[in-house]
Formats: structure tokens, sequence, C-alpha cells
């Protein structure tokens, strides 16, 4: 799943993540990955980090479950938002912080409801971290899954360790 010569998807933002989270890509493969996987898979417009694109639809490939969801919706090419908080720690651990601090603050969910109209468009809380986001029309941008999902202990590990630097010795 994931490659330049698949239909469905191109790319996949786990693969591209974990090659430089696990240490197993030499240097240039890793930027390359994580280079892909920016342009690619984020969304500045949508405030959006993508799990995968394009979504499972009317391939032949059967990756399970994640193909009955529409496309765009949860691991169906929305946002994944485990595998998000893994593209921008990939992006850290390469030295891009800047990106990766930007990226951070545009899928926090208290940024995602700043004002009541994007607050209505999220449709979830904003002071917990959303499973995942959709990213298909007409619901691009609309929370989904709160209060259960492990997302958020890796999206403050992300802003703690490898945004702020705070590790801990002992």
């Amino acid at each position: 799943l994931g490659s330049h010569l698949s239909d469905e998807p191109k790319i996949d933002a786990i693969a591209q993540a974990w090659s430089v989270m696990s240490g197993a890509a030499p240097r240039d493969r890793a930027e390359l990955a994580m280079r892909s996987a920016r342009e690619q898979l984020v969304s500045e417009e949508d405030a959006l980090v993508l799990l995968l694109k394009p979504p499972f639809d009317r391939g032949s490939k059967d990756p399970g479950y994640i193909k009955g969801y529409p496309p765009g919706v949860r691991e169906n090419g929305g946002q994944y938002t485990h595998a998000a908080t893994w593209t921008l720690w990939a992006l850290a651990e390469l030295g891009q912080a800047d990106d990766a601090s930007y990226l951070y603050s545009m899928i926090n969910p208290v940024n995602l409801t700043a004002d009541r109209s994007a607050a209505e468009h999220y449709r979830v809380e904003p002071y917990v971290v959303a499973a995942d986001v959709y990213g298909a029309p007409p619901h691009i941008g609309t929370g989904g899954w709160t209060w259960y999902t492990g997302s958020a202990a890796w999206y403050y590990r992300l802003g703690l360790e490898r945004l702020l630097g705070v590790t801990r010795h002992g």
C-alpha cells in the first residue's frame, strides 16, 4: 500500500513517517519520504494532514475495513491523527522543527475552533484531540471519534519532547 505504482493509494503517512522514526531509512531517503508526505498529504487550506492519498474507492486492492468508509473519511484518506502526529514527529527528527511546529499548531483543536463558525464546522470538542478529521466534501475539516484515541498522547509527546525539547533524565 502506498506505492507510486498503485492506483490507490500512492502515498501513506505511516510508511513515510516510520521510515524516519525507526531509523531504517538513510538520511537522503528519509528526507525524500517526508518531502513527499509534506507535498502530497498536507492540506494547509483545509488544516489537514491526511493518512493516505488517493483514498480507496474503486481499485482492486482490499485493505480491509478501511475501504468500507467513504473516500476521505476516517482511515480512508481523511486525517488519522495518530499518523498526522507521527508525520510531524518525523519532520522534527529530521531537523524541520519549524515546519513541524507550524503543522502542530495547524491541527491543534483549539485553533480549529478559534471562533464560532470554525467550532460549528469542526463539530467536536476544542479541548480533545479527535481520532480523525474528515477530508472529503461536504465534511472537510469535521472532527470525529473523540475521547478514546491514543493520538492525544502522541500529540502531547510531540509538543513536549520534539518541539519543546523536554527530555527525561533518570
